[in-house]
């Protein structure tokens, strides 16, 4: 069951019937619960008990972390005791924080740790498959991001539930539980009113944004795709060009396919009456990688930002702390997407651009030529091409993560000629298009985007529901119908 598809949406249309008839809370939480495991159960059902496991766990840590002091202690041993308490709470949180790390290590890098034990066979006689290839739990970063965010947040004060269903509800959430958005426990829980209350312009935004997330996926993203992975596969032959094209055509596909997911999710949510927080807001279009990280995946930099650049002292303690900072944030942003140089690389790009933008910020503070200097035109449009190349540049090493993929990208980048015969089937047959009409097209994408942004943000104009409502059909039969043979999976479902 996949989102967007035929099957979802009869899922999604019986889930959205059944919750809206009954008006008993409880009802409608224990509803969410078993429509999210039917819909894990239809993607990966051998880790269906992990997943359980792991929501009644964290279900456990955070009523411990709410257990009270004792207030019949005497006021001379009060002291003694509540620091004795904070110590228990802290360590609890250490445990409740280790338990879901170590779960995610675990699976995301068992093929590495059993390599280094146990290499693999070689040979005429070694088997076809490799026994140590464990798939990876559908969902189980995203999982351990919002747990571990549950528990910090508890130990911070916030109330923990009693209530291990609407725990298992908000855990289980079938339109995020795959790829997030990442969601706080307070701010979902909320929304899980007791009485029917279906706001129209809900359900008009909801079926939009699945119509727009389908669009942006299957007409869009997937088409990309082709071009992508056909030179990716085929780096020998491919030229410079084409390097450099599928790099900024992969940086469009991510985006799309991502944002595309995100969309069809909170619609579907919304559908329901539960707002998810939104992920994407045009990042390229920004001008600053730190305005950048503002606007890409929102929730993940929002976590980052306050379950580990905040621990580590911020921006608090001087501008070289501060980069010290950022750098290690982004470098283990890069180490969580996979265990290979091209993501940890990435990760470091991004970690010493946003400690070169805060040096600037500071310079530009002192030197008010400098910030004069970046709010001009001239400035603004350097600023946006500086960013947006720096992404895209590092994209290579996202797509191509493995040394021996990207050292070969990097060495054809400059003045290699493409392959004739990687010419005619990649342009010629597989696609039918040339490399300019190709750029061409991606350019557009971005025109499209850009021309969308100022619509909504400069004129603030909206479409208006009747509008909405006339393209929504359209928009899911000619993704439908327009889209690739193969449908591909998404690609943060790998992370």
């Amino acid at each position: 069951m996949t989102l967007p598809s035929i099957v979802y949406g009869l899922f999604l249309l019986s889930v959205i019937g059944l919750y809206w008839s009954v008006s008993v809370r409880s009802l409608r939480i224990w509803l969410l619960v078993i429509a999210s495991l039917v819909f894990y159960t239809s993607l990966q059902v051998n880790y269906l008990p992990l997943v359980a496991v792991l929501v009644g766990f964290n279900y456990w840590f955070g009523r411990v972390l709410t257990t009270p002091l004792n207030w019949r202690i005497p006021n001379e041993q009060w002291q003694v005791a509540e620091a004795g308490w904070h110590r228990r709470r802290q360590a609890w949180l250490w445990v409740g924080i280790g338990v879901n790390v170590l779960t995610l290590l675990a699976f995301k890098y068992v093929d590495t740790w059993l390599t280094w034990v146990w290499p693999p066979a070689t040979g005429p006689d070694a088997p076809l498959t490799d026994w140590r290839a464990i798939a990876f739990p559908l969902g189980l970063s995203f999982f351990t991001f919002e747990c571990i965010a549950y528990l910090v947040d508890v130990y911070r004060g916030a109330p923990a539930t009693r209530n291990l269903a609407e725990f298992a509800a908000y855990k289980l959430f079938f339109p995020k539980l795959i790829s997030g958005p990442i969601t706080r426990f307070h701010s979902f829980t909320n929304q899980l009113k007791s009485q029917p209350n279906l706001d129209w312009n809900w359900v008009v935004e909801g079926l939009w944004l699945i119509a727009v997330g389908s669009v942006k996926k299957l007409l869009i993203a997937d088409h990309i795709a082709i071009l992508v992975n056909l030179s990716f596969d085929n780096l020998e032959r491919a030229g410079s060009g084409d390097i450099w094209l599928a790099t900024f055509a992969y940086g469009i596909q991510l985006y799309l396919d991502f944002s595309g997911y995100v969309d069809i999710a909170r619609g579907s949510a919304l559908l329901l009456g539960i707002n998810l927080p939104q992920n994407f807001n045009f990042p390229y279009l920004t001008t600053s990688i730190a305005e950048f990280w503002r606007r890409w995946h929102i929730t993940l930099g929002d976590w980052l930002r306050n379950y580990l650049y905040f621990p580590l002292g911020g921006s608090r303690r001087g501008l070289a702390r501060t980069c010290t900072n950022l750098l290690i944030v982004m470098l283990i942003a890069g180490v969580w997407h996979g265990d290979t140089w091209g993501f940890l690389i990435w990760g470091g790009i991004h970690g010493v651009a946003l400690a070169v933008h805060r040096v600037n910020h500071a310079i530009a503070n002192r030197w008010t030529g400098l910030d004069k200097l970046w709010q001009t035109p001239f400035g603004i449009v350097l600023s946006w091409g500086l960013t947006q190349a720096l992404v895209f540049g590092s994209w290579l090493f996202f797509r191509l993560p493995e040394p021996r993929q990207f050292t070969l990208a990097l060495q054809r980048v400059w003045g290699t000629a493409s392959d004739a015969q990687f010419m005619q089937q990649v342009y010629g047959e597989a696609i039918g298009l040339s490399p300019s009409q190709l750029w061409g097209l991606l350019i557009l994408v971005m025109g499209i985007m850009g021309l969308t942004y100022g619509v909504q943000h400069s004129l603030k104009l909206q479409l208006n529901w009747p509008l909405k409502l006339l393209l929504v059909p359209l928009c899911l039969f000619a993704a439908w119908i327009l889209a690739p043979t193969e449908t591909l999976p998404y690609i943060y479902f790998e992370f």
